[in-house]
């Protein structure tokens, strides 16, 4: 066992091996010698040649000598680096004041009332937090408490959080953390390899199937959640028809629909301003994270009023920061944001641009076996072989590292590490999707 890098070990999709420092330059080596003895070793670089940042603006990136990398990867910021709308409300509400939600504060008022119109449906109220796994954390508890039960059904490879509680339903870390023994898991709905004609009847009758163990050992389900695009899975935007049966047969159980919008939320598939309305159906709980704030933390949590009454009346719950009167400047300067420059419209033309740029060079590279995504969120599935779709992660890590080594950003994903990850912040335009597959057409040829 001990023979196992912790890379390897503590699963990761592009991840830096620290014990390959000797290809490095000597600075690189260095920082990243530092950065073990003072930060441990649980953390993470990307890449086999991890890249130092020092500032960004829009979907650029630059190092300390002043070299250009093109973002196709950070969707934390969601309206690009450092955006000048976003900075200023920061330093102004900072310079003006920064406290906690126990005074009585219009800002976070407005900005629940703005919110909560996003949501159409039964959404009424809004909960404040700092990070997307304390938003999915609280979610959870809500459901517990409001059901009385325990369960929580995900998909295989699903991604929810870095708490204890969030982790616990999160096997996308990898098998050595532990899921909870009240956690069960369905197939990821992969239209790729599963061609099956009604994709949502057969992954209702997965989550069926799961309710009824649940039932039958005594946890009963408190709720089932998932990333509407199922990002870590390996990035399925389609048919939208899917969650509709889901959330038929978790609502027949008594459990509640959480749907986590870390990843596919603010506009990012284009096509609507949350991920699972593109599914059409109305969530009893619903959450956000990463890019609400671009890169300050501010996460939520928004759900019905019969989903929260109970556990207002007894719980009590606070966040020192959750909330406070910066972080929520930050979230109202990114919603503005969002609507003004019509990022939700553009993620869905530009998103448009790069499925079929890559498409294009699907028909002279054999090694791409799929083209998905919605909006500014796309995968594209490397295989050794298409008739047998069997995933090949090396070609993967070769164009992502390949990527990186002509300054350009992406990631993989998937559980077997073989689908490209591409997720740029909203200002992506047309010319960096030609910088990005001219780029990638170079790599592929050279491979």
């Amino acid at each position: 066992m001990n023979s196992v890098s912790p890379v390897q070990r503590a699963k990761m999709v592009n991840a830096f091996d620290p014990a390959s420092v000797s290809g490095l330059s000597d600075s690189t080596k260095r920082s990243v010698q530092r950065r073990t003895s003072l930060l441990g070793p649980a953390y993470r670089l990307f890449y086999n040649e991890p890249v130092e940042v020092k500032r960004g603006t829009g979907v650029l990136l630059y190092d300390s000598d002043g070299n250009e990398y093109l973002d196709a990867y950070n969707n934390v910021v969601s309206v690009g680096h450092c955006h000048p709308r976003v900075v200023d409300a920061v330093g102004e509400q900072m310079r003006t004041l920064c406290t906690h939600t126990r005074y009585i504060q219009d800002s976070i008022l407005d900005f629940a009332e703005d919110l909560l119109g996003t949501f159409g449906g039964r959404i009424e109220h809004v909960m404040f937090t700092c990070t997307g796994s304390e938003a999915n954390d609280l979610a959870f508890r809500i459901a517990k408490h409001r059901t009385g039960k325990s369960g929580i059904i995900i998909t295989d490879e699903a991604y929810h959080g870095n708490s204890d509680l969030t982790a616990s339903f999160s096997p996308s870390l990898g098998r050595y953390s532990r899921l909870g023994a009240w956690v069960r898991r369905v197939p990821a709905p992969d239209p790729y390899r599963v061609p099956i004609d009604d994709m949502g009847e057969w992954m209702a009758e997965q989550v069926s199937a799961q309710i009824r163990d649940l039932e039958r050992r005594g946890e009963g389900l408190a709720g089932f959640i998932a990333d509407s695009l199922f990002s870590s899975d390996g990035i399925f935007a389609h048919p939208t028809t899917l969650l509709a049966p889901v959330i038929d047969v978790v609502h027949e159980a008594g459990g509640l629909f959480i749907a986590d919008e870390v990843q596919s939320g603010f506009g990012r598939t284009g096509e609507a301003i949350w991920g699972y309305q593109r599914h059409g159906i109305a969530p009893d709980i619903v959450t956000m994270g990463k890019p609400m704030g671009n890169g300050f933390p501010v996460a939520a949590v928004a759900m019905t009023s019969d989903a929260v009454e109970g556990f207002g009346r007894d719980v009590r719950y606070f966040n020192t920061f959750g909330g406070n009167t910066v972080a929520i400047a930050a979230a109202q300067a990114v919603l503005d944001v969002v609507r003004d420059e019509r990022l939700q419209e553009n993620a869905h033309r530009v998103g448009t641009m790069i499925r079929d740029g890559f498409a294009a060079l699907a028909t002279r590279h054999e090694l791409i076996g799929d083209v998905r995504g919605a909006g500014l969120y796309v995968g594209v599935e490397m295989v050794e072989d298409r008739e047998t779709k069997k995933p090949d992660a090396a070609a993967a890590a070769a164009i992502v590292n390949g990527l990186r080594a002509r300054r350009v950003l992406i990631s993989a994903t998937g559980p077997a590490g073989n689908v490209l990850k591409i997720r740029p912040p909203l200002v992506f335009s047309d010319a960096h999707v030609d910088r990005l597959l001219s780029e990638t057409e170079a790599v592929m040829a050279s491979l």
